[in-house]
């Protein structure tokens, strides 16, 4: 399975404390946090990507450059423009060998069991599926409402004045590709435009909830939270 990781964004509100390198490139005891998340997906024997880069992304690719040093395969996919969660993904189209992918944020760490996404597409033939957490504040992420099968049937707006538990879209996503072929050029939003789009379309959208560790490191607080949670952690010490 390939994997396609989104690293291109600019980290506003995380740039008062990392303002030197792109979100994913930030520093967690001497490592980048993205190489966690890689040594984790290749723990799955996931070890061919596509990193879509942005702002100081040639960082990235100087760091990682093809791969090899971790066993894998790395190819750079760069926007000259902000793109969007869907229009750097669409971006990146060319460089996808497969036709399923998975797709994942570069600043959201999640312990899951990729291969459950991937069978249950298989399973369902659906066009996405998506990875869900439940959190006990999802005000800043937005709910996804799902049917009993699993379908998702709503996507709920981010509402920071409504703090209350519910089953947020963890940023992870098992794709076909005849359905990224459908994201237009250009600047577009995954969360915003595709989603309500494709939900009016009837494409088959389906969910899995996973609840293992899970972190956004976008703001200064979970930034360091993951600091000291992976400074406690000694499987993560002993990743690589």
């Amino acid at each position: 399975m390939q994997a396609l990781i989104l690293a291109g964004g600019f980290g506003t509100r995380l740039k008062s404390v990392v303002n030197d390198r792109p979100k994913p490139m930030a520093d967690i005891h001497g490592t980048p946090f993205l190489e966690h998340l890689l040594i984790q997906l290749k723990q799955q024997d996931i070890t061919r990507f596509i990193f879509a880069v942005g702002y100081l992304g040639e960082q990235i690719e100087a760091y990682f450059k093809d791969g090899k040093e971790w066993g894998c395969s790395i190819r750079y996919s760069y926007e000259t423009v902000p793109l969007g969660t869907a229009g750097a993904i669409s971006h990146a189209l060319p460089l996808m060998t497969e036709e399923e992918l998975l797709v994942l944020n570069g600043d959201t760490f999640y312990e899951a069991d990729y291969e459950v996404l991937r069978k249950n597409g298989l399973l369902q033939d659906a066009d996405l599926i998506l990875l869900l957490r439940n959190v006990p504040d999802a005000s800043r992420y937005g709910r996804v409402m799902t049917a009993s099968d699993g379908r998702v049937i709503a996507f709920e707006e981010k509402n920071p004045s409504k703090e209350a538990a519910g089953r947020i879209n963890g940023g992870i996503y098992w794709m076909k590709k005849s359905l990224i072929r459908e994201i237009p050029g250009g600047k577009v939003s995954l969360e915003n435009e595709m989603f309500p789009k494709w939900l009016k379309e009837q494409k088959k959208i389906y969910a899995v909830e996973h609840n293992g560790y899970f972190i956004d490191i976008g703001v200064p607080e979970d930034y360091f939270r993951f600091c000291r949670e992976h400074q406690k952690n000694e499987k993560w010490r002993k990743e690589r």
